[in-house]
């Protein structure tokens, strides 16, 4: 059914059941049926020509036509979903109201929740009108200024939530998925109680979180404290809820569930620095170090999950580096005749906001991931925000990742093909792990395979963001908070008895986190400088100066500037005295004794900035703006007004919510623009550098149009690259791989993309890289 005819049914249903109630008397629920089905009618109506207007330009923000997927496409099916959902209970209204069993308090209470989300949605889909009339041409993320970007997030947040959490919890995802969220979101309540009244430790909140039966039986009252808590706790709160998971009794009824695999080790790397070959030279070598950044170096964990027991899987030397308490699979088969190595080897990033989760969250799709694509697996446990905050978690990734590249022998595999696969969190680090391997000049991976990645974290409006409005896994104001924890903003300040009740919340104090605000500074200005380094790097290499070593070309790589900045005193300004030094005065200062012979070092503040705009492009061939140009003059003259700052049009009022001020970090510190942290935001030149890329995305995640974007700007460069959209599933939908069919079958289509990944190139096969 087309929109329009939709709206008109709806309009009629509703008009036909006023009618009936406005003549059953002056009854209170008569009257608030009559006025409900009023409201429904007012918001259809108002609605209809609205989305319209983004359908009409909806496929000009698409990849290609095969892939017609984007933010304005996903508010306009959600709508579209809601609408759906009202015409349905009109006419079960209509045709039942005269029934003896018909139960008119359950009704009106449903009726009255989805007029309440109708209404946000259209507030939605006005804000998207804002957005597209306000952003270039074919961009999906406002570029405005960071002022107005931060009124429009701030008035956003503002709007009511609660009525997507009560009864109308995931009317837009597929139906399996809906009784799984119920359960999550009367979970998360009842865990929020619990560390609102501090009344009992991490364990027991956590074994009682299905009990709270009042949130089951009223979803108005589950809705209300959802917006309280996703509003005003902090990623303290989140980080805890999250970890969940990796209680053993919940894991291990996963791992029931999971496939049965002869190798499952966790691994503890020790920090010891060691050389790699470069791509383009091989007989010269880089020094890969040990992580460095905020808390020195230290050992990075790692999960070798492997469905067969390959050669070298347990040879002694790696049977050393298994961690004591990790779980050791391999002891409880009888020793079985070692399979031959595999030509390849996937090395995985969990996802979890950068704060929290493990690989052990993540262990029951990549068990069956090793049994469908016969490979090796190694997914890093990488540090978590807010105690270590960017760039430790790049750090330890990419050393892992070379790390395994150096000893694929030992983890089973021949490392022919090498595939970095991640979900969300663990997305982003794929590409940016690929981006420093190419700046280090080191093998790059064959293909990457990014589920649902985040790929600008700095605070951005776009139209697929309006959807954490009423996403219950991903909202706004919790995406937020665990960005700026990765950033390292300050964090808030812990130190009373709620922090000492959760055992892994009473981790950072007031210290710690004023330590690390004062170490981003020194790796912002590393990460930086290691971009201006990267660039000059293949014309050092092309022509060796006499006399050096490459272990000595590299060497101003192997000590990052927040290092250097610990070796100073403390000047009369303190730690603030860092802000007034250039990355010259720094890289000086912490190479003293190279300084003289390393020219490319003594950079000037000006690279410490942003790309220029030239570098990156958002913007669609000449042909396609003018079309969308042509298509905004279509657009109303009110519509062409609509400002950042401009009201909704007249008579219409969202509601607004009652939860009092969002604690909502809007972090806009020139850190979340780094190509490192945002790859959407790298240069063209680091983007040439990506192999093959393969996105799964999903059509309802807030995070939709970072993966689109990323294509489009990948497609535009002549990179290989594609972009899957599944319909009707949430982000993180991997983690539910067990759910339901469409579940599985969305998981089905990131093995698929990973073994495109793994599957040589026809023609000769090439010799493995030298390790």
């Amino acid at each position: 059914m087309d929109l329009r005819t939709m709206t008109q049914s709806l309009v009629t249903l509703a008009e036909d059941n006023i009618a009936f109630f406005s003549s059953q008397g002056p009854g209170e629920t008569a009257q608030r049926l009559s006025g409900v089905f009023a409201g429904v009618r007012e918001q259809a109506l108002g609605l209809e020509p609205a989305l319209g207007r983004l359908l009409g330009v909806a496929h000009l923000f698409d990849l290609d036509p095969e892939t017609p997927a984007n933010g304005y496409r996903s508010l306009v099916h959600t709508a579209r979903c809601c609408l759906a959902h009202l015409l349905h209970k009109s006419r079960y209204v209509a045709s039942n109201r005269c029934s003896i069993f018909f139960r008119t308090s359950h009704n009106l209470a449903e009726l009255e929740a989805y007029l309440a989300a109708l209404t946000q949605l259209r507030a939605l889909v006005y804000y998207a009108q804002r957005l597209l009339v306000t952003n270039q041409p074919g961009v999906l993320f406002f570029e405005g200024d960071e002022g107005l970007t931060a009124d429009f997030l701030r008035e956003y947040v503002t709007l009511h939530k609660g009525c997507f959490y009560g009864r109308c919890l995931g009317f837009q995802f597929t139906p399996a998925i809906r009784p799984f969220l119920q359960t999550i979101s009367i979970g998360l309540v009842s865990f929020g109680e619990h560390y609102k009244r501090n009344e009992t430790g991490l364990s027991v909140a956590a074994s009682s979180l299905f009990t709270s039966g009042r949130f089951a039986i009223d979803p108005e009252l589950r809705g209300a404290e959802f917006e309280r808590i996703i509003q005003n706790l902090d990623v303290h709160f989140w980080k805890a809820f999250w970890n969940i998971t990796e209680m053993e009794v919940l894991s291990s009824l996963a791992n029931m569930a999971s496939a049965t695999v002869r190798v499952s080790r966790l691994l503890s790397l020790p920090p010891e620095a060691f050389e790699m070959p470069l791509t383009a030279n091989p007989t010269l070598t880089v020094t890969i170090s040990p992580p460095l950044a905020h808390t020195g170096p230290g050992p990075v964990l790692v999960r070798l999950i492997s469905y067969d027991l390959r050669e070298g899987q347990d040879s002694e030397e790696l049977s050393s580096l298994v961690k004591s308490n990790g779980q050791r699979s391999l002891e409880l088969w009888p020793r079985p005749q070692q399979a031959p190595r595999s030509r390849s080897l996937i090395v995985h990033f969990h996802g979890g906001g950068f704060v929290a989760q493990t690989s052990k969250s993540h262990e029951p799709y990549l068990k069956s991931w090793a049994q469908e694509l016969g490979a090796p697996i190694v997914s890093i446990d990488y540090s978590l925000a807010p105690e270590a905050p960017f760039p430790r978690a790049l750090e330890e990734c990419f050393f892992a990742y070379c790390w395994a590249i150096k000893h694929c022998t030992l983890l089973g595999s021949t490392g022919e093909r090498i595939c970095l696969a991640g979900d969300s969190a663990g997305g982003n680090l794929c590409f940016t792990v690929a981006l420093r391997a190419a700046a280090y000049g080191v093998r790059v991976p064959d293909g990457i395979m990014a589920a649902y990645p985040a790929t600008m974290l700095q605070p951005a409006a776009s139209p697929s963001r309006l959807l954490s409005l009423m996403d219950p896994l991903l909202p706004l104001s919790v995406l937020s908070k665990c960005v700026s924890a990765y950033a390292g903003a300050k964090t808030e300040d812990h130190s009373n008895s709620d922090q000492k009740a959760l055992g892994m919340m009473g981790l950072v104090r007031r210290d710690t986190a004023l330590l690390l605000r004062d170490f981003r500074l020194g790796a912002s200005s590393w990460l930086n400088s290691f971009l201006e380094l990267s660039g000059r790097k293949s014309q050092k290499m092309s022509e060796p100066i006499a006399g050096l070593s490459a272990p000595l070309l590299s060497e101003p790589m192997r000590r990052s500037v927040s290092e250097a900045a610990l070796a100073q005193p403390q000047g009369p300004l303190g730690t603030d005295s860092l802000r007034n030094l250039t990355l010259r005065d720094l890289s000086l200062r912490g190479n003293s004794e190279t300084s003289s012979d390393t020219p490319e070092m003594s950079l000037s503040a000006e690279t410490l900035g942003p790309s220029t705009p030239s570098d990156v492009n958002f913007l669609l061939p000449p042909e396609d703006a003018g079309e969308e140009a042509e298509a905004k003059n279509e657009l109303s003259p009110m519509d062409r007004g609509l400002g950042v700052h401009a009201a909704f049009p007249e008579g219409f009022h969202p509601r607004r919510s009652s939860q009092g001020a969002t604690q909502m970090p809007l972090y806009s510190s020139p850190i979340v623009k780094n190509p490192f942290m945002s790859p959407l935001l790298a240069p063209d030149s680091m983007l040439k550098s990506l192999p093959p890329v393969h996105i799964v995305a999903c059509a309802l995640d807030p995070m939709l149009d970072d993966s689109v974007m990323l294509a489009r700007r990948l497609r535009n460069l002549g990179q290989p690259v594609t972009l899957r959209v599944v319909e009707d599933l949430p982000h993180g939908f991997l983690t539910l791989a067990a759910l339901c069919r469409e579940t599985r079958q969305a998981a089905e289509l990131c093995v698929e993309r990973i073994r495109l990944v793994l599957t040589p190139p026809a023609g000769p096969a090439p010799a493995p890289p030298p390790v």
